[in-house]
């Protein structure tokens, strides 16, 4: 945090609204906007094909475990060729992928080009939060985190029920293609960004070939990992889950989940920066915690939206501050290692969790998906609580 010994040079570093940054706000909205649209209405897709909740479960966790095998490349990637090179390939692989969905006629089809996707999206989002990183002042990096994020939050809030509300009026076709369309606006902004050059380090190509993620990202990689289990459950598996139940509104959910998680982020990296991750995790882990018992029981469309706005504040407050807390630990040279292994602990957890809650959902129902996913946010507060006490008893840091 600043200090009285600032020189002016290290004051003016501290504003975080550059034009770069701005920049690439900006364009992960669009990206995730293009994402987002297709996260509720993707296991209709499958419906659509004829599938069961088994590949539902699939067809979500193949796209995860593809992003999740590409990060670490993409993490070398980002130290080695730039974040540009890394960024826009990226977002060129997710353009082409997803317009292809657009002629998709099999399931088969189906998965070889969300497992395509998943590389792009493994790329260009490892890159974009490297790219965020580079751009925001230490001193204010859970803040400035919490701000970026909420580009995503934006589409959140807007995709999945512009997703559920267009596929309504058009077709699967042209739901893909708009979907395409916006990741190109993103490659477009790509190109006018301003990115930082690249520190090599003298030892990478000792390292490169065992080195598949940043050592000192773990404890809140791991913790993130349970977390995200719970997102599984949610995007694949609730628009499904409120329709069996006679609900409407499932595109209310996505806006008060996504509502919420805004709310969070404008003071919740705020309070990381000044306290740390020991002021956030709990509090935000409990939300989710209750979120998922209030989705197991499920009476009405009033505790629905109560899940919602739980969760929303919740991930919102859990995610940027364990990000935050990945990205500090690590070298300066090892940033993008560090995104890599912070987001593919991320993929995991979500691809784990949509290919179990598929088996569950077949086998005991939806609501089991959401007590099975309360378990793993539990898991994740006790092992949080085992981490801090092991820090404080040998009186080391986080």
């Amino acid at each position: 945090m600043p200090n009285g010994k600032q020189t002016h040079a290290t004051i003016t570093k501290e504003k975080i609204w550059t034009k770069d940054f701005a920049l690439i706000c900006v364009a992960n909205f669009f990206i995730f906007l293009g994402f987002q649209m297709t996260l509720p209405t993707i296991p209709l897709f499958v419906q659509h094909l004829g599938g069961s909740d088994q590949l539902i479960g699939i067809v979500t966790g193949i796209f995860t475990f593809s992003a999740l095998l590409f990060r670490p490349y993409a993490g070398h990637a980002l130290e080695s060729k730039g974040r540009q090179f890394v960024y826009m390939i990226g977002l060129g692989i997710f353009v082409l992928s997803v317009g292809s969905y657009s002629i998709i006629a099999s399931i088969g089809f189906l998965i070889a080009m969300r497992m395509l996707q998943g590389i792009g999206w493994g790329f260009s989002t490892t890159a974009t939060g490297t790219i965020a990183t580079d751009l925001i002042p230490p001193s204010r990096r859970g803040e400035g985190m919490g701000y970026f994020g909420l580009s995503g939050n934006l589409a959140l809030a807007f995709g999945p029920a512009l997703g559920l509300t267009l596929i309504g009026t058009l077709t699967f076709s042209q739901l893909f293609i708009i979907c395409a369309a916006l990741g190109l606006v993103a490659f477009i902004l790509s190109t006018q960004i301003q990115y930082k050059k690249v520190e090599h380090s003298k030892h990478k190509t000792t390292t490169i070939k065992f080195d598949i993620f940043e050592k000192s990202a773990i404890k809140p990689a791991t913790l993130l990992f349970f977390i995200t289990v719970t997102f599984g459950g949610i995007a694949s598996f609730l628009p499904l889950y409120t329709a069996e139940k006679g609900m409407d509104g499932i595109e209310i959910y996505f806006l008060t989940y996504a509502l919420f998680l805004m709310i969070s982020r404008t003071f919740a990296g705020r309070l990381y920066d000044q306290k740390g991750h020991v002021a956030v995790f709990l509090p935000g882990a409990l939300l989710i915690f209750t979120a998922m018992l209030l989705l197991v029981w499920l009476p009405s469309t009033f505790v629905l939206y109560t899940a919602a706005a739980l969760y929303g504040l919740g991930f919102g407050s859990v995610q940027p501050a364990l990000q935050a807390w990945a990205v500090d630990q690590a070298a300066s040279n090892r940033k993008g290692m560090a995104n890599a292994t912070f987001f593919a602990f991320f993929d995991l957890g979500v691809g784990i969790g949509a290919m179990t809650f598929g088996v569950i959902a077949s086998n005991f129902g939806y609501s089991f998906i959401y007590l099975t996913a309360a378990c793993s946010v539990v898991i994740s507060m006790l092992l949080y609580v085992t981490l801090l006490f092991k820090s404080r008893k040998t009186g080391q840091g986080s």
